[in-house]
């Protein structure tokens, strides 16, 4: 078995090491070369041909993200983004992503801690080897047409929409929130993502979209023109009482070796909202969400998949068909359209 080859950027000696040795244990990777910045980096790249590239946002002599923006412009590749847990490190990490990185990792503030991540980010590099960037191309393209005006809803209703990603979702969720309008019921979102980088993404959400978008906080209310998102290393679950939804934010063991998980809001949104739930799941690696969104669709919610096309990774999505859980599978693109046809009562 050909092994997937890795080069790692970082001006830290102790993670490239540390990543280098746990990288070393894993059968199926080859670390080719290490760099403490960019410009030794430009040059491991023309000799060692990676497969996918582990980069640090914050770097001396060149920024990260500049780095990224001539890595995607000259040797376009897989980019796994390696950043701090801080506001900057955050909204960075967005922007790295915006530029065409692939996922993002947060950087353990320990050697031991580092260690840990190994699982973590073995798992991500061959998600990652495996990326479509002719998805990605297809997300940049729609991503630069302006999105289209959305007129209010016609009527309001007591639906949820609840949505799931993974790798790739952050533009993906990106591209629905802004195609929606400011009066759309209520939306729950969980996208695999660290502590702190949720923070930022909802703040960037909201600056973009018309929606209201914040990271949610526990009993959160539901309502419409609002989108909360779970915050990293906590589940979120929907809740009813009476008329009126909300949210619980609590830990608890990782689900699909996630936290956040999308199985946990799904399957809370199957008992608590039924037939009144919307379930939209994204772009992503592994089974997250699969199993919720059938437990939703057999609840009598109306179900929909990103597909393999417009896919970053058609991981959770290609689970969900497989389990027949969905109502419709469309390209990303138009979502948004088929979630207003539903609410509107229109759906085929």
């Amino acid at each position: 078995m050909e092994k997937l080859k890795v080069l790692i950027v970082d001006d830290s000696a102790i993670v490239r090491k540390i990543f280098s040795e746990v990288l070393s244990r894993e059968p199926d990777l080859e670390v080719v070369g290490t760099a403490p910045d960019p410009y030794v980096a430009r040059d491991k790249i023309v000799q060692t041909r990676p497969d996918v590239i582990t980069l640090d946002v914050e770097m001396p002599r060149m920024d990260g993200l500049t780095f990224l923006k001539k890595i995607m412009h000259y040797h376009p590749l897989p980019v796994i983004i390696v950043s701090s847990l801080t506001p900057k490190g955050g909204n960075m990490a967005l922007e790295a992503l915006e530029l065409g990185a692939v996922e993002v990792l947060a950087k353990p503030g320990t050697a031991f801690s580092v260690g840990d991540l190994g699982v973590e980010l073995a798992a991500k590099i061959r998600a990652a080897a495996h990326i479509r960037f002719d998805a990605k191309k297809f997300r940049e393209t729609a991503a630069r047409q302006k999105p289209a005006s959305v007129p209010p809803l016609s009527q309001t209703t007591d639906k949820i929409i609840a949505i799931g990603a993974s790798t790739g979702g952050t533009e993906a969720i990106r591209e629905v929130l802004l195609r929606l309008p400011q009066n759309t019921p209520g939306i729950v979102i969980v996208q695999h993502m660290p502590p702190k980088f949720t923070t930022a993404f909802a703040e960037r959400l909201n600056q973009q979209c018309a929606m209201e978008v914040k990271e949610a906080q526990d009993g959160d209310a539901v309502v419409t023109g609002r989108a909360l998102l779970a915050p990293g290393n906590y589940h979120m679950l929907l809740k009813r009482s009476g008329a009126r939804y909300y949210v619980q934010v609590k830990t608890g063991p990782p689900v699909h070796h996630q936290r956040p998980s999308v199985d946990v809001l799904f399957n809370s949104a199957a008992l608590s909202g039924g037939a009144n739930v919307i379930g939209v799941i994204l772009t992503g690696m592994g089974a997250d969400g699969a199993d919720g969104l059938l437990a939703m669709k057999e609840k009598g919610a109306y179900t929909i998949a990103q597909d393999e096309t417009s896919c970053v990774v058609f991981g959770m999505p290609k689970e969900a068909i497989k389990r027949g859980a969905t109502n419709k599978v469309l390209p990303l693109t138009r979502i948004p359209e088929e979630i207003q046809r539903v609410l509107n009562g229109n759906s085929l």
